[in-house]
């Protein structure tokens, strides 16, 4: 089935259309029957701010629009958090820019220690912790002889990636998890809707600290 949203303002455009439309019903079921008017008004107005809240923050179905830089350098986007330093994801790096002129943009999302500490914004902690490990990793990746830059995300991933890739030209992007056994990212389905949204080559590293703690 074909989807028409395939930008934000593709669904800019039909929250108006869907707005005009639902004015006019209004208007007119107010003339006829005041009380079923203000009730579909409700509803309509409901559905509206809903379907442009998921427009502005990329969750609309369809695949995301991305432009490439197209001037003779490998951008690689990197997503990772806790596992930014892991040695897979390293190699993994490595192996991606050797023999190309390699820019990188680490990105780690700003986590919430706990559901109380998200609903009471208080993401101060969760922003110094993302930003220590990013800066970690970005002296690992220098330590490769390749420059890389660092980005604090969104604590949804998805959402991160996406808001990196309007200010990054990415040619194609890593994410980095724990193993299936003790990944959030990978129960959430991280993976595969960045897959599904967005029209770039996804590869998935999955970094086992403990064993690489061990050996």
């Amino acid at each position: 089935m074909h989807n028409p949203l395939r930008s934000e303002a593709d669904a800019f455009r039909w929250v108006v259309v869907i707005g005009a439309g639902a004015a006019s019903v209004i208007a007119l079921t107010l003339l006829t029957r005041p009380v079923v008017g203000v009730v579909w008004g409700a509803l309509l107005i409901g559905f509206g701010a809903g379907f442009a809240y998921r427009a502005a923050r990329g969750s609309l179905p369809g695949r995301l629009a991305v432009t490439r830089g197209g001037d003779g350098r490998h951008r690689v986007l990197v997503l990772a958090n806790e596992t930014v330093g892991g040695e897979a994801l390293l190699d993994e790096i490595r192996a991606r820019c050797t023999g190309r002129r390699c820019e990188i943009l680490v990105v780690t999302p700003a986590l919430a220690t706990s559901r109380a500490s998200h609903w009471a914004s208080d993401v101060d902690e969760a922003i110094e912790l993302a930003r220590q490990r990013m800066e970690l990793s970005l002296i690992a990746i220098g330590g490769l002889g390749l420059k890389a830059r660092g980005q604090i995300g969104d604590s949804d991933p998805n959402v991160a990636i996406e808001d990196a890739l309007r200010v990054f030209p990415a040619d194609e992007i890593v994410i980095s998890t724990h193993p299936p056994e003790r990944s959030r990212w990978l129960e959430r389905g991280v993976v595969e809707r960045a897959r599904e949204r967005i029209d770039l080559p996804i590869a998935h590293v999955v970094v086992d600290l403990e064993a690489e703690r061990v050996r």
